[in-house]
């Protein structure tokens, strides 16, 4: 796989059972570069260890004043830097390669598990975590899947220069080979520590990277109320106690990297010691004492991809654990799909409450608790309750549907719609039927004054449907938002239409256009409206009151008013009391009908 070539046409189905069986997923995925990169990374090492060989040759040869010897070496020397080049460069290319294909990887499946889950990833992942996997755990796993073909090319390496110089020179070599090992293991007794201390930085990134989050979304109501300074000084709390991990975390790492260059200088002190004694004592050459005193110099260079490798996992690990955990999260209907592709036509109901919303109608929910209300949406929308009971669409449960045909048939606006940035023409251009044009969707929606305002505030667009939108829409008041977010949806001209409080904040005025405009553009199409505007509910067809999870009445607005005390208190916001004198009042004025109509008996009867 090649740069050029990304992204994947399909990245696969990754094994997240847990982040090291995830990391072993990545790696079995693009072995091709991983075999190339260790190629490539035991020419690199094999020329650069293979230079101590070539300087002892050449002193030797001086020793023994032998030109032919000192060219052969001169000739050798030559190859050896021929192969630390070429191998150095295309090691390079391949591992940023391997790299950035497996950061791709996790991208794709990332974004593609975002969008089969839609709004429900972020009600079961904080948005701090995936802000953190989307960003520094992918690095950090592409990190780990390039590291590994260079660590597998440097262990070979130092195991070849090893059986070498035992074959080379014994009386030294035997030194290096039982040296080396323990200067790869002598670190590994701390790499817990280090792990747990990393760990906890990473904890404490991925707590503040949240906070900022959260801070940053809510920044225009944090100033409104006087809360920004607040939340401003939980973050630079947060900022100093990550600081702190981090300077606690670089510390022991600081350390490893420490005894890496201690424990080598020792096996060198040791080596050159022996060597000179050996070398006194006539046993050994000076070539052979000046060749393993190189090659034990330059071990310490492919002994470096030790420390990377831990470094590397155990930065890795953690963030191949968030980002498995987020890849197992499964839809709540059926991925695939049991039925055929063809979106369903007839009533909506819902098993858990037995609200039912009749074909080709405007149904009107009533539910007094806003979160149960929000949830009653999601359920209408696919998601199934935690009973796994489905919702059915003509007779289908919609998770026995495939995601695009479930999507095209039920489309749900939240209570808090996201406005991306770009043009309102860009806006507006979303999956659609094309029975229902943006002209007609402002229209119903009232959004005149919303187009007006986007050309007073467009210096270079002639057109209002090309005025540029700010992110999220924060250039417009939350009534506007909340219009265009309706316009939006009322052009996909869905099968079936899910509002959860589509006028909450406009003014009475325009919510009674609004319902008006609502009603006629979506004629003969199934929509359901969670609300308790009475102009809304005076606009449907059938008022549905929700109670405690279940459908408690059902009728006309003008009916509920009078006959169902609860569906009143909703609706009306009358307290006890209200209620109480509201219910002696009706008493009383009941009570006069009945005198009133006695006394006109008793005069028809005189007359």
């Amino acid at each position: 796989m090649q740069i050029q070539d990304l992204p994947y046409f399909d990245p696969g189905t990754p094994d997240a059972r847990s982040g090291p069986r995830f990391l072993w997923w990545l790696g079995r995925n693009q072995l091709g570069g991983q075999f190339k990169a260790l190629a490539w990374g035991l020419l690199h090492f094999v020329a650069v260890s293979g230079l101590p060989f070539c300087v002892g040759l050449a002193i030797q040869a001086v020793v023994d004043r032998s030109g032919t010897r000192l060219a052969v070496t001169g000739g050798l020397m030559v190859l050896c830097g021929a192969g630390i080049a070429l191998g150095d460069t295309m090691l390079h290319r391949t591992a940023v390669t391997n790299w950035i294909t497996a950061a791709a990887r996790v991208q794709q499946l990332l974004a593609r598990k975002t969008a089969q889950l839609g709004s429900a990833l972020t009600r079961r992942v904080s948005a701090g975590e995936v802000v953190a996997v989307s960003t520094g755990d992918v690095e950090k796993i592409g990190w780990f899947v390039e590291a590994v073909s260079r660590f597998a090319a440097a262990a070979l390496t130092v195991v070849l220069v090893c059986a070498g110089l035992v074959v080379y020179q014994p009386a030294l070599g035997v030194i290096v080979a039982v040296g080396v090992p323990v200067l790869a293991l002598a670190v590994l007794p701390l790499l817990p520590r280090a792990t747990r201390r990393a760990d906890f930085q990473r904890e404490k990134a991925g707590r503040a990277t949240e906070l900022a989050s959260d801070t940053v979304a809510g920044l225009r109501v944090l100033r409104g109320i006087g809360g920004e300074e607040l939340f401003l000084d939980r973050y630079r709390r947060a900022s100093q106690e990550v600081r702190r991990a981090a300077v606690r975390s670089a510390r022991m790492w600081s350390l490893i990297s420490a005894i890496q260059v201690l424990l080598p200088g020792l096996l060198m002190i040791a080596v050159v010691w022996h060597g000179v004694h050996l070398a006194r004592d006539g046993r050994i050459s000076v070539g052979e004492l000046v060749t393993v005193y190189s090659a034990v110099m330059l071990l310490t260079y492919p002994l470096r991809h030790f420390e990377e490798i831990a470094m590397a996992y155990s930065f890795s690990r953690p963030s191949a654990g968030r980002a498995a955990r987020v890849l197992s999260l499964e839809r709540a209907m059926d991925s695939d799909g049991t039925r055929s592709a063809q979106v369903p036509g007839g009533d909506l109901y819902d098993p858990t409450t037995g609200l039912l919303a009749p074909a080709g109608r405007l149904t009107a929910v009533v539910c007094g608790d806003p979160d149960a209300a929000g949830l009653l949406a999601e359920r209408l929308g696919g998601h199934p309750s935690e009973e796994g009971t489905s919702v059915l669409l003509g007779g289908v449960p919609l998770d026995e549907l495939p995601l695009d045909c479930a999507r095209t048939a039920v489309l749900v606006q939240d209570k808090d719609p996201v406005l991306l940035s770009g043009s309102l023409r860009e806006l507006l251009d979303v999956p659609a039927s094309g029975c229902v044009t943006a002209e007609a969707a402002l229209s119903a929606a009232q959004c005149g004054d919303v187009l007006d305002a986007l050309a007073q505030g467009s210096l270079d667009a002639e057109d209002p449907m090309d005025a540029r939108i700010t992110e999220r829409g924060r250039s417009l008041s939350g009534g506007q938002r909340q219009r265009l977010a309706l316009a939006r949806s009322l052009i996909t001209d869905p099968e079936v239409l899910v509002l959860d409080e589509p006028t909450s904040a406009v003014d009475s005025h325009t919510e009674a256009r609004i319902a008006d405009g609502v009603r006629s553009l979506r004629t003969g199409r199934t929509t359901v409206v969670f609300t308790s505007s009475p102009l809304l509910l005076d606009h449907a067809d059938r008022v549905v009151l929700v109670h405690e999870g279940e459908v408690a009445a059902v009728g006309v607005h003008r009916e509920l008013v009078h006959s169902e005390p609860r569906y009143r208190a909703v609706v009306t916001r009358e307290t006890d009391e209200e209620a109480a004198l509201s219910g002696v009042s009706e008493a009383v004025l009941e009570a006069d009908d009945v005198v009133l109509d006695g006394v006109l008996e008793e005069i028809e009867e005189t007359a």
